[in-house]
């Protein structure tokens, strides 16, 4: 029996082996060079943008309805002027809520945070009222009715309970105005308010530290009221 030979089929024309090779090689760097830059771009995008509402959306101020105002030290805004009027109001109630930490307080830690607001806060208002002062802003004489309020519950309380409270009232005070003070420290063109909110910066970090040194402090982690 004869076999069958099949015809053999030449390669195609096209280009050289190596050369397609060396071809598909570059195309893949080149994709993944642009996969890389795709990825780096994404996120600035999306992330990067997005960052000055979200710390917008944390943070409330007042608009005074002056609008912005020219000064030797740069130009004043409505948010530059809250930011004076808060430092001044927060030391209103702080210094006072430090000094009962200092006469009621059980803790070593509990009187050191006392300590640490009231020096914090004398200086702030001292730095507030030249800066007002300077600026022409008017400044607040008295605490809110909230600050009123908390201070009242602290004037009440003693031992334990006083000091529990007197951790987290103040706490939280804190770290509502850390966000104002990070977004007049980003944002202000007004060298006065500028150095204000880098003095505060320092203040009210240290503050938030040596009050979450008590042991005290009731953080709010997301979650805990769930139902396990």
């Amino acid at each position: 029996m004869r076999s069958v030979r099949f015809p053999r089929y030449a390669r195609s024309p096209g280009l050289p082996r190596s050369f397609s090779q060396r071809a598909l090689g570059t195309g893949l760097i080149v994709f993944s060079l642009a996969a890389t830059l795709l990825a780096l771009l994404i996120p600035v995008h999306l992330f990067g943008g997005a960052a000055p509402a979200a710390a917008d959306a944390r943070t409330t101020w007042s608009d005074d309805g002056r609008g912005t105002t020219a000064t030797p030290s740069g130009p004043l805004t409505p948010l530059d002027r809250d930011f004076v009027r808060r430092v001044r109001l927060a030391g209103l109630w702080e210094k006072p809520a430090g000094g009962l930490a200092q006469e009621r307080g059980t803790k070593d830690a509990v009187r050191m945070a006392g300590d640490h607001l009231v020096d914090g806060h004398t200086e702030l208002d001292r730095r507030s009222i030249e800066v007002a002062r300077a600026l022409d802003v008017a400044l607040p004489e008295r605490p809110d009715a909230d600050q009123r309020g908390w201070l009242d519950q602290l004037r009440a309380a003693r031992g334990s309970t006083f000091e529990r409270l007197f951790a987290n009232l103040v706490r939280a005070a804190h770290g509502k105005v850390f966000a104002l003070v990070a977004l007049v420290r980003d944002r202000t063109g007004n060298a006065m308010v500028r150095a204000l909110a880098t003095r505060a910066n320092t203040v009210v970090l240290d503050h938030i530290t040596v009050l979450e040194n008590t042991g005290l402090v009731d953080f709010p982690h997301p979650g805990n009221d769930e139902k396990k």
